[in-house]
């Protein structure tokens, strides 16, 4: 018996789904930041009953992103021990965690989206897929960043947790920047 890729990664992630909610750091934080974790395997389950298979390397890398989600998500981004180890080793004055995050949010939603359209022959010529794929990225981490923004508005408290910008008054720009590298990684290969 052969098992669906799609349903595997859920069996996959749901341990780490289990592990994050036990005893988050703070727990609308958790819900915050792992949001993005339900709504991608809601995708992928309707994907997978609508025959979508999404490629191996798809399936690992978004796998990948859910963990450092959940992850961050558990711990708060500016306390995740990964960004505290990289933070020690580098001599580094905040936890980059978050970037590492960020530069997911581009690199996993272009390989979706170029599979998407390459699959579905959008394009006939390659130069209008790279600038579609890397504009859609970064419209996605725009639209996060502004989500982040109303939150900070809408509870005080969660905004510092939530945000995790860590007295970094770039940490907006820098969080799209990292995002538009992200995307950038698989136009590149």
């Amino acid at each position: 018996m052969r098992i669906c890729p799609n349903r595997l990664l859920l069996f996959l992630i749901l341990p780490w789904i289990a592990w994050s909610g036990w005893r988050p750091h703070d727990a609308v934080t958790w819900w915050l930041e792992t949001v993005p974790v339900f709504i991608g395997l809601v995708a992928v389950g309707i994907a997978a009953r609508k025959g979508w298979m999404m490629s191996k390397l798809a399936l690992v890398l978004i796998g990948l992103h859910m963990i450092l989600l959940l992850v961050g998500g558990h711990y708060t981004y500016a306390l995740a021990p990964p960004g505290e180890w990289i933070k020690g080793w580098f001599g580094f004055e905040r936890n980059h965690y978050d970037r590492i995050g960020h530069f997911f949010q581009g690199m996993v939603p272009a390989i979706v989206c170029r599979e998407i359209l390459v699959r579905n022959r959008v394009f006939a010529r390659r130069g209008w897929l790279s600038f579609t794929v890397i504009s859609f990225c970064l419209a996605f981490s725009a639209c996060y960043e502004l989500f982040e923004w109303l939150t900070a508005l809408v509870s005080k408290e969660a905004s510092e947790s939530f945000l995790g910008t860590q007295g970094d008054v770039w940490d907006t720009q820098t969080d799209m920047f990292m995002a538009g590298l992200g995307a950038l990684f698989p136009c590149w290969c």
